[in-house]
């Protein structure tokens, strides 16, 4: 049973309402600081949510175009995905023991893996977990300890995958692990060498290449990539750069681990970011989408490297609640939805539609620098001056933000770098709904001069 179409906002109270305003201040008297920021500045309490809207405690409904940063693939409470969860939790939930879920999940997983031969999962609940787990199989397979990175690249919070950030996000938490290192990612909008691609020669990843070389011990263990970059701002590099990182890692005798967190089952129109290049990694993150919702991560890998200790010892790389026949049972129904109904051909389609709409805000407004995307995986760059780049502050994003909460609209204009990723399962028409309302809070950012 597909997901609803044509799906739109429907307003009935101020935003946020009486009731939305009320438990937040009940759940203000003890909620810990640092909680997901745009859940935090809509100020809305969600009630129900379907498809790609969610509708608060006061009667409000709003298109959803940020899904949980990417975990909402199938959107809110995907029929299917309902059933298999209610169903298995009436039969067992937890344990590490073999189910019928997890089988079905696995050979599921199979048919569709990333590459050839790249195949053995081990699951996990988050993705710095399965990120971290990443990072000990690919000392345990080639004896070495160092890892290579990306400016912009983010692989999640716990220590190992935090070491390997690339932005000012781990400032203050140091010290970092030590043989931590970062090269720069093929973002062409904003180069880092200040080249123009075409004709840079993909400089970028000559630099890259001569500070693994002279930088590092020569222990690089893993070469960590996200084919496209998620928390950057949606970055899509040149075809040639993610081959170049791989080929990187050959010369250097470490693993290609490509991080498909975000990228991974339809998001940017291919079953697998990797899929864009055909490079073929030796090991793959997989969360967001995996679980449909449910909190659900998995790390793939081959034959040959899984067996590599003390990684493959019994336990050694396990999770007390990966695995579970409920987490098992979410992933293979989001697997089996994404290839019923299309999903990723869904991705592409949809997504194109959006982004040739998109593509003509750069002409229309003076604030937008560029649009990209692929599939569903598409950015705007708010900037304050088109020829110096310059990122609008954070304080006119926030505005931004809240003029669209306003309107029915959750995005993630509350950064510069604005991604716009809605459910895998969005309609045309909702799709196009979304932007109509987000073409309304532009249009009065052009209007007015506030932002500048």
């Amino acid at each position: 049973m597909p997901q609803p179409a044509n799906q739109n906002r429907s307003l009935k109270t101020a935003i946020p309402g009486p009731k939305s305003l009320a438990l937040r201040e009940r759940e203000d008297k003890h909620i810990a600081p640092g909680a997901q920021g745009y859940a935090l500045a809509a100020g809305i309490v969600v009630d129900t949510a379907s498809g790609t809207t969610v509708t608060d405690v006061d009667g409000n409904t709003f298109l959803d175009f940020i899904g949980g940063i990417a975990v909402g693939a199938l959107g809110h409470s995907h029929p299917t995905w309902v059933d298999a969860i209610q169903k298995q939790a009436a039969k067992a939930a937890v344990g590490s023991l073999t189910s019928e879920a997890r089988v079905d999940l696995f050979e599921r997983f199979a048919k569709r893996a990333p590459a050839n031969g790249v195949h053995r999962l081990q699951m996990y609940s988050g993705g710095a977990e399965a990120v971290e787990s990443a990072l000990r199989l690919a000392k345990s397979y080639t004896g070495k300890y160092e890892f290579v990175s990306c400016w912009g690249g983010f692989h999640g919070k716990t220590m190992g995958a935090l070491s390997l950030m690339g932005s000012t996000f781990k400032d203050k938490l140091g010290p970092m692990v030590p043989g931590s290192h970062q090269v720069p990612y093929a973002d062409c909008y904003r180069c880092p060498l200040k080249l123009e691609y075409g004709k840079c020669g993909m400089a970028c990843l000559e630099v890259a290449r001569n500070y693994v070389k002279v930088a590092t011990a020569g222990e690089v263990a893993g070469i960590i990539v996200e084919p496209m970059q998620g928390t950057a701002g949606n970055i899509i590099p040149p075809k040639e750069f993610l081959p170049g990182m791989a080929s990187i890692a050959k010369e250097v005798g470490a693993l290609f681990i490509a991080d498909e967190m975000i990228t991974g089952l339809g998001r940017t129109g291919a079953w697998w970011g990797v899929h864009h290049t055909g490079v073929v990694p030796d090991i793959v993150t997989i969360g967001k989408a995996v679980g449909g919702g449910f909190p659900l991560s998995a790390l793939a890998t081959t034959d040959e490297i899984g067996v590599a200790k003390p990684w493959s010892n019994r336990s050694g790389s396990s999770s007390s609640y990966g695995g579970n026949p409920l987490a098992a049972a979410a992933g293979a129904a989001s697997m089996k939805i994404i290839e019923d109904e299309n999903l990723v051909e869904n991705s592409r389609r949809v997504g194109a539609v959006m982004l040739k709409e998109l593509e003509t805000w750069v002409d229309r407004y003076s604030f937008v620098g560029t649009a990209r995307g692929s599939g569903m995986f598409m950015a705007l760059e708010l900037v304050s001056d088109k020829v110096e780049k310059t990122p609008l502050t954070g304080k006119v994003c926030d505005r931004i933000f809240n003029e669209c909460v306003k309107r029915g609209l959750l995005t993630m204009a509350y950064s510069p770098h604005f991604r716009i990723q809605p459910p895998l399962t969005t309609d045309e028409a909702t799709a196009m709904n979304g932007l109509a309302i987000l073409k309304e809070v532009f249009d009065l950012v052009e209007r007015e001069t506030w932002w500048r």
